[in-house]
């Protein structure tokens, strides 16, 4: 039996060394989390801490607060025929020697990103979350300006701040967020799901 993409992903040991040097020193544990055909497809950064412990994406208050975006429950957002999760990096990249988290390595992408997409076929809707994922999907810079022209991608395609809670200032300031964006979100995700 040949092994799949999801086996060969959870197999990938690319970055156990730029792992174990950062202030972690933590192995690499890839969380896949997609299936072919699922309508909806989220792309985030790379798993936290949390998510590294747990092995499923999202268990920690940013899942929280996306699923609230998204209007779905727990068993909706973790169903992988509907919903495919695929971060721009599988692992936990670490913290810095400040207790900053790491970028994505971009060699995950480089080495997983076509494969995944060509395993998922074409989703009805994709939600890029946060600057990593925009900069690979759309080429852009700015999330504040990505974000604020998501109509120039809708309905296939929102862009989106990441949902720390670290972003609860950029919430606040860009209040257009919650009453433009989410209501037409949610619909669009409603439809699908």
């Amino acid at each position: 039996m040949s092994a799949t993409i999801h086996d060969e992903i959870r197999a990938c040991r690319i970055c156990a060394q730029r792992f174990r040097a950062s202030q972690t020193h933590h192995e690499p544990r890839p969380v896949v989390w997609f299936e072919r055909g699922a309508k909806v497809l989220i792309v985030g950064q790379a798993p936290g801490l949390r998510v590294h412990e747990t092995g499923r994406p999202f268990t920690d208050r940013s899942g929280d607060r996306l699923r609230d975006w998204m209007g779905l429950d727990e068993a909706t957002f973790y169903d992988r025929a509907r919903i495919a999760i695929v971060p721009m990096a599988f692992c936990f990249p670490g913290y810095d020697a400040k207790g900053a988290d790491l970028p994505p390595p971009a060699i995950c992408a480089q080495t997983w990103r076509a494969g995944v997409m060509a395993e998922l076929g074409t989703p009805d809707l994709t939600l890029l979350v946060g600057g990593a994922a925009q900069r690979w999907h759309l080429g852009t810079r700015n999330v504040t300006a990505t974000v604020a022209g998501w109509r120039d991608h809708a309905p296939r395609v929102f862009p989106l701040p990441h949902p720390s809670w670290r972003n609860t200032g950029w919430l606040k300031r860009n209040a257009w967020f919650e009453t433009d964006l989410i209501p037409a979100l949610r619909a669009k995700v409603k439809e699908l799901t």
